[in-house]
């Protein structure tokens, strides 16, 4: 069982406890003072968990996080005075670099209902960037673009629902320009490359986007056109393995550089365990993946049976590492990003990179988190400060992309195009959504429905220098 699961068993056994708590009280409530009561407060008891305790946080939010960056990483000395930080004299910083600033963030009241963000203004990219509701512990800001307001001193920081107290501490982290080299984006699922990596890739003097499964699988939508569950899954799979071909396209990739796979999801991990096994789909009814990747440009060791193995796998991703010799491999985080896909594509990529001459620079992104589902907390546009860590063991080295208004538009429009942040959310997600706008202040993005349109269409795409 994965650690994401684990958390997840261990939130819903807590909430069933909980549940099982505020049941008994509201009968014993309801039989010693009026029957009435017990309909109203379950309602209630209803509205307040969809609005303010719905969140999958499997931390306290008073927890400290825990980063320690390489050594040697410069630490400008800062100070704040009120809402104003300030640089010691004479210091002055580079504005390509990545600035992380650890303060100590507490919420008031309030920020237990409406979610804690700390306004960046007095330069010319003001930022919000958002917290947990109750925060109350140490938080790493992402000051990245905020260079010459914090070094002509007219940087200010001001809470909304929280306070920032402490000697905050300040990193610069500087890093090559990644877009001036050839690039190669690991996807494992349609949509995966886009979510994390759109800026990067749209900007690279040369991209490649290989996307590893075609994605078939849950297409209950699809299945409410009156399509059996094969057919349903058939016709997700090619729409999604479409999309990864021909999506790149609108940020100037070309078509012979973007590649389909055609593996079946969350077949992966079965494929890694028997190497040599044919893994096929858990809903479409096939074991050829020929299906899927019939719009490639050239053909890949796979092609020749088709067969959904580990070994195929490997050898795809070979030839078309050799073919593209990238400069850089974008792909997921082994440690970040739970989905199990994304942990075999992950070790994939680096069994592979075993075999050859000459070692890419590993980049690695997160589009899904072990600890919290919501981050990158707050709204469409906003920065992204650094997710939760709790282990400072190991240094870690981010990266961050900043991308302008235009360019998260586009980026936008290309999450549009994907079919599956297509279909409408589920009648309880939207009512749940409805009461957080009302009670709690949440709102959704102008860009689409689906909640992946807030948490990747940002001012910052972040990634981890593996």
């Amino acid at each position: 069982m994965s650690r994401k699961q684990q958390l997840l068993k261990r939130h819903r056994r807590n909430k069933r406890v909980t549940v099982l708590v505020v049941l008994a009280a509201i009968i014993a409530l309801s039989v010693l003072v009026a029957w009435w009561l017990a309909p109203l407060l379950l309602t209630g008891a209803w509205v307040a968990h969809e609005a303010w305790f719905a969140d999958h946080l499997f931390y306290a939010p008073s927890d400290d996080y825990q980063y320690s960056f390489p050594a040697y990483t410069p630490q400008p000395k800062v100070h704040l005075h009120g809402e104003q930080l300030r640089l010691d004299d004479g210091v002055m910083l580079a504005d390509d670099a990545m600035l992380i600033l650890a303060v100590r963030v507490k919420s008031t009241w309030l920020g237990r209902f409406l979610d804690p963000r700390i306004e960046l203004s007095g330069g010319a990219n003001p930022d919000v960037q958002t917290f947990e509701r109750g925060v109350g512990g140490v938080r790493y800001l992402n000051l990245s673009g905020q260079a010459q307001a914090l070094s002509a001193g007219v940087l200010r920081l001001r809470g909304r629902y929280c306070r920032v107290s402490g000697e905050p501490v300040l990193w610069a982290l500087e890093h090559a320009d990644y877009r001036r080299q050839r690039v190669m984006v690991i996807a494992p699922h349609a949509d995966d490359a886009e979510l994390a990596a759109f800026g990067l890739y749209s900007q690279a003097d040369e991209a490649w986007i290989v996307t590893l499964t075609a994605g078939e699988i849950e297409a209950e939508h699809y299945q409410q056109m009156g399509m059996s569950m094969v057919d349903a899954a058939r016709l997700k799979g090619r729409l999604r393995a479409w999309d990864s071909l021909t999506v790149p396209q609108w940020a100037g990739v070309a078509q012979e550089r973007c590649v389909q796979l055609g593996y079946f999801c969350l077949q992966l991990a079965a494929m890694r365990d028997k190497p040599g096994q044919p893994v096929g789909s858990r809903e479409a009814d096939l074991s050829d993946t020929r299906l899927f990747r019939q719009f490639n440009s050239f053909v890949l060791p796979g092609d020749a049976d088709g067969a959904p193995t580990w070994n195929n796998l490997l050898a795809d991703l070979r030839e078309t590492v050799l073919r593209a010799r990238p400069d850089v491999i974008v792909l997921p985080h082994p440690t970040l990003d739970p989905h199990p896909d994304h942990l075999c594509a992950q070790q994939a990529v680096l069994e592979v990179l075993k075999s050859l001459d000459w070692q890419p620079t590993l980049l690695g992104y997160a589009n899904h988190l072990h600890d919290n589902d919501r981050w990158p907390m707050g709204n469409s546009g906003e920065g992204v400060a650094l997710p939760p860590a709790f282990d400072a063991g190991l240094p870690v080295q981010p990266v961050c992309l900043a991308l302008s208004v235009e360019q998260q538009r586009d980026k936008a429009m290309a999450l549009g195009m994907m079919h599956d942040l297509q279909p409408p959310a589920p009648f309880k997600r939207r009512l749940r959504r409805t009461l957080q706008r009302w009670l709690a202040g949440r709102s959704g993005s102008p860009y689409g429905e689906n909640e992946f349109f807030r948490k990747a269409v940002r001012r910052h795409e972040l990634f981890w220098r593996l």
